[in-house]
């Protein structure tokens, strides 16, 4: 519920701030405000309640936004932010989303459209968790459909031994938990949904990351490397989460 939710905003444009201020505050969300990075960094890892969603500039006096939420991810934060950035380039949105952020806002943008997407991410953390099925058994991970619309999304996937919640974000493996940011869950599921398919790195972009542009960027690499790190029993050697040279990727199921 937006009243139960504090809204963390970090941004140095003063009239922007207190405009984004004072409509969250009308929606019925709490607010907290830093204007420099550092400022910001201190009291997301100081703070005893942490915020429900963060809404993060970009370009800040000190610590840059990118920094931020990567220091946040290595410290286990795992809050999802909303990058608020000036720039629009493919490039760019994809440095954010390997830093750890959860989903972009170029500027200047409609105040209607930030919060659909201020919802979304709050939703998308919140209703599948609700819907969990209380048992110990995963379910089974339903056949992909003919057509590209999968409409009954994976839970629960068991693979390599390890156990991978999407709705809690996060892998299980035999000795550790290792946490998920929404794009790595996003990107993991779109392929496990879609088994032995070959998945063009421009799809992914467009269908995941929702990026439209025709520049094929090979920084989603690093998700790929990441994502193997945490499923592949050697990562050096995969066998589920696979590259096609000068395409894409894959995922190989288990038998």
């Amino acid at each position: 519920m937006p009243q139960q939710s504090l809204i963390a905003v970090i941004e140095d444009e003063e009239h922007l701030a207190q405009g984004l201020l004072f409509n969250l505050e009308a929606e019925g969300y709490r607010v907290h405000h830093e204007s420099d990075g550092d400022a910001a960094l201190a009291w997301l890892l100081a703070t005893e309640e942490q915020p429900t969603a963060i809404l993060l500039d970009v370009m800040l006096p000190g610590r840059d936004g990118f920094s931020i939420v990567r220091a946040l991810r290595e410290a286990g934060h795992y809050t999802p932010v909303l990058m608020l950035t000036a720039r629009g380039r493919s490039e760019d949105v994809v440095e954010g989303f390997e830093a750890g952020a959860d989903d972009y806002l170029p500027k200047p943008f409609d105040l209607a459209i930030l919060f659909a997407r201020l919802s979304g991410l709050l939703r998308r953390m919140h209703w599948q968790r609700e819907q969990t099925p209380a048992v110990d058994t995963p379910p089974p991970v339903p056949a992909p459909l003919p057509e590209e619309e999968v409409t009954n999304p994976v839970g629960i996937y068991l693979c390599a031994g390890r156990t991978i919640n999407f709705d809690d974000l996060e892998i299980r493996t035999p000795d550790k938990v290792v946490h998920l940011t929404l794009m790595e869950a996003d990107l993991l599921r779109y392929l496990i949904e879609r088994p032995g398919k070959i998945i063009a790195r421009k799809e992914i972009l467009e269908n995941v990351w929702h990026v439209h542009e025709d520049t094929d960027t090979r920084a989603i690499d690093n998700f790929i490397v990441r994502l193997r790190r945490y499923l592949e029993p050697n990562p050096s050697n995969p066998v589920h989460l696979l590259t096609v040279r000068g395409v894409g990727y894959r995922f190989i199921p288990e038998e």
